[in-house]
């Protein structure tokens, strides 16, 4: 049952794109989709665990969840510049690589040579898959270009100050339940800064700034199960598990969105993604 739950979050944050993707709508109406969903779905969760959190803990957590906003804004813009099979596996790879780093240089994680050895060889191969997936033949207007590359991995910090804010001091005795609740609230309030910042308040009258909610649950909810599956199975297992959302989001976007790939394209891709999930299992055994 817990490897059952472990699945979850692969699915919800594989299933998001898709979902957003198929609905379509600005940037805008994506992200508060994103906020209103994973809020609804924390608000759930808080009205049936009634757990507990200290004043400062939540106001700390509505400002990382708010941060997270940067990175997702910038996934969301990149799905439209290079299409969901090209940010996916970039993004992750950003990722990965980023929050190693900050584990190794902050924290004092991979302790040992040994430890450094294994760790920097399986981000050296999660770094060849995604170059692998990034090479394109130029057929279509969906590519990573110099551009898009930076962009994303500019804005990939805020996902690095989300990934990280759990080991804090101010959080990291808190129950995990507890601080779910404000971090959805922050990623909410974050959107509609966002949109007030854009000058879009219209988007509030469109359809899809309220469809796009759907992607929000998907997302909250593998948020959720992330919870329950790293206390059932340990962080390090959870985390791995949920790598296969690379898989699903990839292969989505070339099936289910129609994001065109030629047959090399489409080769290197697999292969590259193969390598992802490959390095990003070797960095449990540094």
């Amino acid at each position: 049952m817990s490897y059952l739950i472990a699945l979850i979050p692969a699915l919800g944050w594989g299933f998001m794109p898709l979902i957003t993707g198929k609905i379509g709508g600005s940037t805008i109406n994506q992200m508060f989709g994103i906020g209103a969903g994973a809020s609804i779905v924390g608000i759930i969760a808080f009205l049936i665990g009634h757990p507990s959190v200290s004043t400062g803990a939540f106001w700390f957590s509505i400002v990382c969840g708010a941060l997270w906003t940067i990175g997702q804004i910038g996934q969301f813009v990149s799905f439209k510049r290079m299409g969901v099979s090209n940010t996916i596996p970039l993004s992750t790879v950003f990722q990965l690589v980023g929050n190693s780093l900050i584990g190794v240089i902050i924290f004092g994680e991979w302790r040992g040579a040994r430890a450094l050895t294994i760790g920097f060889i399986a981000l050296l191969v999660v770094i060849i898959g995604a170059l692998m997936t990034s090479i394109t033949d130029g057929s279509s207007d969906k590519k990573v270009t110099v551009q898009n590359f930076f962009f994303l991995l500019v804005t990939t910090i805020g996902y690095w100050v989300y990934s990280a804010f759990p080991k804090l001091p101010v959080v990291s005795n808190e129950d995990p339940l507890g601080v779910f609740l404000p971090e959805m609230l922050g990623i909410l309030l974050g959107s509609v800064i966002y949109t007030i910042a854009s000058g879009h308040l219209n988007a509030f009258k469109q359809k899809k700034q309220y469809l796009n909610i759907l992607g929000g649950l998907s997302w909250g909810i593998a948020a959720l199960a992330y919870i329950f599956a790293g206390r059932a199975l340990g962080v390090t297992v959870a985390f791995v598990m949920t790598q296969m959302n690379v898989i699903i989001a990839t292969i989505g976007g070339i099936f289910i969105l129609n994001e065109h790939k030629t047959g090399r394209e489409l080769t290197f891709t697999i292969i590259g993604i193969l390598l992802i999930v490959l390095g990003s299992v070797g960095t449990i055994f540094a």
